[in-house]
């Protein structure tokens, strides 16, 4: 559709291989993201409290560790030596019994006989026992003392703070999950607009936008990309608010408890920190590479299989198979290098978690032996520690995984911001296609293409009847397609005008333009569904009857019969069917639309010898009443034509009917002997 001198596709633009800015690439990103602001904030209020009540547990671990421990120790130890002097001095003055001094401990005062008894025990005791036997004496000693100095646990006490400690994790979870369903439904309705953003930008993109760019690129933009943004926000944003949270509590948390111990902590992750920046900065360009050479390689990989009866009769295999090695060898650079370059941070932050437990129990061991602190606070520490480390390690994965979004983001809104055809809201101007007589002018047209400074139409003017066969021939880059395309306004002008019915194209929108127009184009085009419907596209109220009488009259007929469904059918473009019969549905398609204007562009080249005399004689039904305009390298089928425009470097260099051209013996009459010399 675009050979009419429009220029050839080309692979990646230049500006691909600038470095891309991950800053600003994030906050555009989060910047679109203003649609779903309530579910993100909500999701970070979730995040905050999951993250309050994560770093509030283990303070009231450490008063549950301290409560076992203080369990687990044998109690009023300190008071035993002081009431043993006490008893020795009570038996040694030989005073009568309930003259003796009282003995305390803790709460039980000690009777008598027990000091009598314990004394003994005591006495049996050598200078040189072992710890062992001063042991398995104080379990000889009599019940009061025994029941005053044994570890009691506040079991009370145990079960009241394991409550609240089982509650407030499973609060945390909770919040955790509701704000992980709620970013993953964030991120994938995120997904569907950018999608449907992309579908409605395409139609709004001017044509020379996809003669510039490969569609495989485009369509790796349109999913590739979209599903690697949606993908990382999902898994990655949500982690990153969660984590955040989590290391700004426990940094607080760590200096409200113990400053000392914080700082060694905090020195100790420092290096992890400043290494996970310098492999972040690193890593950046890599992964802009990596979704760049993606697109790349969807792109050779779409040529190849969309024209992959010409790779295989020219024997292209091993050149394209070349290439493709070429192109995926690149990709796998880009993603060794990202992935190596992100799969260190792990590792590196994991050393750093390690380095830090290290730091605070050596700490912790200093400042318990100076009584500074309590054993409980030496395991709310390591808690701390991990609640500090682990984030900054899910971070830097997280991190890892926002670069491949912000690559991919990059070239999604690189597509999204390209400039749009004209807007076409101030044109009001319409003709009702029951009132269109069918005359066209063409006033002085000149046309080149924005990023050229070739001027494909210099000077073209030309004047179509109601009613009339237009043919337009000439050599292959003349601008007969370019011609068309600025008659149906895919581009627009530069000079010069358009008039139907005497009035301007550049006062009616495309739509308007476009619905007074039939196409049948060289270009044969079939979507997955029923034959009917592709037939039929995009017209309703269309009968069965009708269809069938169009597939009778270009000669399709036959080939419905031979279907097992007939028009039911499911066809794609897999199916095994000839280019002649694509050719005769594309046209039977083009018959089903009733315009007063139609346009054929080389619409039989496709097909043989006799199918082409049953499609001209159908052709000729078709234009009865329209003004039509043909572009034909077979000269044999325009020799009907009611005026022939020969064309030539932009130029109409001759005009009249087939007798007229023949007889002047001009540039007409030599492409048309040409082809029938032998």
């Amino acid at each position: 559709m675009f050979n009419g001198g429009g220029p050839g596709r080309r692979g990646g633009r230049p500006e691909d291989a600038k470095s891309k800015d991950f800053g600003k690439a994030m906050r555009r990103l989060f910047g679109e993201l203003k649609g779903l602001r309530v579910a993100v904030i909500f999701a970070v209020l979730l995040a905050t409290g999951g993250s309050i009540l994560s770093i509030v547990a283990p303070d009231k671990l450490s008063d549950l560790t301290d409560e076992i421990t203080a369990g687990l120790k044998p109690r009023n130890i300190e008071q035993l030596e002081p009431a043993i002097g006490v008893m020795a001095a009570n038996i040694a003055s030989g005073l009568p019994q309930d003259s003796w001094v009282e003995v305390k401990i803790g709460e039980s005062l000690i009777p008598a006989d027990e000091q009598v008894e314990a004394m003994q025990i005591m006495g049996e005791l050598g200078e040189d026992s072992s710890q062992d036997e001063k042991y398995a004496a104080f379990e000889k000693m009599p019940k009061t003392i025994r029941a005053a100095i044994e570890p009691r646990l506040d079991l009370d006490a145990v079960y009241k703070l394991a409550i609240i400690l089982t509650a407030l994790y499973l609060t945390s979870a909770l919040f955790m999950l509701l704000e992980g369903v709620l970013m993953a439904d964030a991120s994938n309705k995120f997904a569907k607009d950018l999608r449907g953003r992309i579908s409605r930008k395409i139609n709004r993109l001017p044509l020379s936008y996809f003669d510039h760019n490969q569609t495989g690129d485009i369509l790796s933009r349109v999913t590739n990309d979209v599903d690697t943004v949606a993908t990382s926000m999902s898994q990655s944003l949500s982690t990153l608010i969660s984590e955040s949270m989590l290391l700004v509590g426990a940094v607080v948390m760590m200096f409200l408890t113990n400053v000392t111990m914080a700082v060694t902590a905090i020195l100790a992750s420092a290096l992890g920190m400043f290494s996970m920046m310098l492999i972040l900065k690193k890593s950046q360009k890599y992964f802009s590479m990596r979704q760049r050479e993606l697109g790349r390689l969807n792109s050779h990989i779409e040529e190849v299989y969309s024209g992959l009866l010409v790779v295989k009769a020219y024997n292209g295999k091993r050149e394209s198979d070349k290439k493709f090695d070429k192109l995926n060898r690149a990709v796998y650079e880009a993603n060794r290098k990202s992935q190596f370059l992100s799969g260190i941070m792990h590792p590196v932050m994991g050393f750093v978690g390690n380095l830090g437990y290290v730091a605070v129990c050596i700490a912790g061991a200093l400042l318990v032996m100076n009584n500074s602190i309590s054993f409980g606070v030496i395991v709310a520490f390591i808690t701390y520690v991990r609640l500090f480390t682990s984030p900054l390690s899910r971070i830097a994965q997280s991190m890892s995984s926002l670069q491949s979004a912000a690559a991919a983001s990059e070239r999604v809104f690189e597509f999204i911001d390209e400039t749009e055809m004209t807007d076409q809201k101030a044109l009001t101007t319409r003709i009702d296609k029951a009132d269109i007589k069918g005359d066209i002018v063409f006033d002085h047209v000149r046309f080149g293409y924005d990023d050229s400074d070739k001027i494909v139409i210099k000077d073209f003017c030309a004047e179509a009847k109601a009613g009339q066969k237009i043919a337009i021939v000439g050599p292959t880059g003349a601008g007969k397609t370019t011609l068309v395309n600025l008659l149906m306004k895919f581009y627009d002008i530069k000079d010069g005008d358009i008039r139907i019915d005497g009035v301007s194209t550049k006062d009616m929108t495309r739509e308007d333009i476009h619905s007074m127009f039939t196409m049948v184009l060289q270009d044969t085009w079939m979507f997955d569904g029923t034959l009917r419907e592709n037939i039929v596209y995009n017209r309703k109220n269309v009968s069965d009857k009708r269809v069938m009488e169009i597939c009778k009259t270009v000669g399709l007929s036959h080939f419905v019969k031979t279907l097992s469904k007939g028009l039911d059918t499911d066809l794609s473009e897999n199916d095994s069917i000839s280019a002649g019969q694509k050719q005769l549905l594309t046209i039977a398609r083009g018959m089903v639309e009733d315009a007063p204007f139609l346009i054929l562009d080389e619409a039989t080249s496709n097909v043989d010898t006799r199918t082409e005399e049953l499609v001209q004689a159908a052709m000729d039904k078709l234009t009865e009443g329209r003004t039509s305009f043909i572009i034909a390298h077979r000269l044999s089928t325009i020799r009907n034509a009611d005026l022939i425009l020969v064309m030539n470097e932009g130029d109409i260099i001759e005009s009249g009917n087939h007798n007229e051209l023949i007889k002047k013996g001009g540039f007409y009459a030599e492409l048309y002997n040409s082809q029938f010399a032998l």
